[in-house]
């Protein structure tokens, strides 16, 4: 049996680890290089603007630079690249505190359960986990959004290209044109070409920052034409066709595999139930054992199986397309 004096060492540096943890995520995401100089390039662009603009140029022309490496968290990822795919750029102090006010919340929680020295480091990463989960569904569905607003776009950038238009005239329509996200993507896109960005580096920045397969064609796209000719108009017609069909694709995908996916949250969630109507209808039935000293080790071998259980299932039902 572990000494209770090497047990108190262990808890400490559980707490200190989940400490600097969430100090490493808030520095990174409000003092990061990238975040600086894009502050500085939207203060230069407010002041070449006259007052009577739109006011977006200092939000919509920034220098998205493309992600750093080495510079990610260990099972975080990059916080700044999630924050910017979700679409909650400049609010990082906000994310900052609902990850605090998570925190003390779950903290508060557990330790009355569990000593305090151990809850709220739990709560400190339970909340970063919670809110990396949050941004990363606010992105699926955004970009999900985006996707099938793409073809749209694409036919209209094409019909433009077709009557004569130049490229920047018909990226600044579609931006006009259509809704939002897209629309607000691509009115960013029109800013940065309008104060002097290549339009390759410009379509390259959309693809980093929507993360999205079918964005990233779209700018090698843009960089093959740029660099061999060719007609564009005609390049954008078959990618939107393409990106029509992987759309289509996808739902045939999602309609064949769904009994898959129904099947592996209920087998997942029989164990959870089968324990939770015991325990509820046969209160002995698990507490006569409770005492038992392995009765631990066993429940926490079964909840690492169902876990593990649940992920292989969700991995094999799973299809990227």
């Amino acid at each position: 049996m572990m000494p209770i004096d090497s047990s108190l060492t262990l808890i400490w540096y559980l707490a200190g680890a989940g400490i600097l943890l969430l100090a490493i995520v808030a520095f990174r995401m409000i003092f990061a290089p990238e975040n600086a100089q894009e502050r500085t390039a939207a203060k230069r662009l407010k002041k070449m603007r006259p007052r009577t603009g739109h006011g977006i140029a200092e939000a919509m022309v920034r220098k998205q630079s493309r992600r750093p490496t080495g510079r990610s968290i260990p099972l975080i990822g990059d916080p700044a690249l999630l924050v910017r795919r979700a679409g909650l750029e400049g609010k990082e102090p906000l994310i900052l505190v609902a990850i605090a006010v998570l925190a003390l919340g779950l903290g508060f929680a557990l330790s009355l359960r569990l000593s305090a020295v151990v809850a709220y480091p739990a709560g400190i990463i339970a909340s970063v986990f919670m809110v990396k989960s949050f941004l990363q569904k606010r992105h699926a569905k955004r970009v999900d959004a985006l996707t099938h607003q793409l073809p749209d776009a694409l036919d209209l950038m094409m019909r433009g290209l077709r009557i004569g238009h130049p490229v920047s005239a018909t990226i600044a329509n579609v931006g006009r044109t259509m809704p939002d996200p897209i629309g607000a993507e691509f009115r960013q896109l029109a800013e940065q070409v309008s104060h002097g960005d290549y339009l390759t580096d410009a379509f390259t920045d959309l693809a980093d920052r929507v993360g999205q397969e079918d964005v990233e064609y779209l700018a090698v796209s843009i960089r093959i034409q740029h660099g061999t000719g060719g007609n564009l108009a005609d390049m954008l017609g078959t990618l939107a066709k393409v990106v029509r069909d992987r759309i289509v694709m996808r739902r045939r995908v999602k309609a064949i595999s769904s009994e898959g996916r129904m099947s592996a949250y209920v087998l997942s969630a029989l164990p959870v139930l089968i324990y939770g109507i015991t325990s509820y209808t046969a209160p002995d039935y698990y507490g006569a054992i409770s005492d038992d000293p392995m009765y631990q080790p066993i429940a926490i071998t079964i909840i690492a199986l169902v876990l593990a259980n649940f992920l292989a299932l969700r991995k094999l039902v799973t299809f990227k397309i």
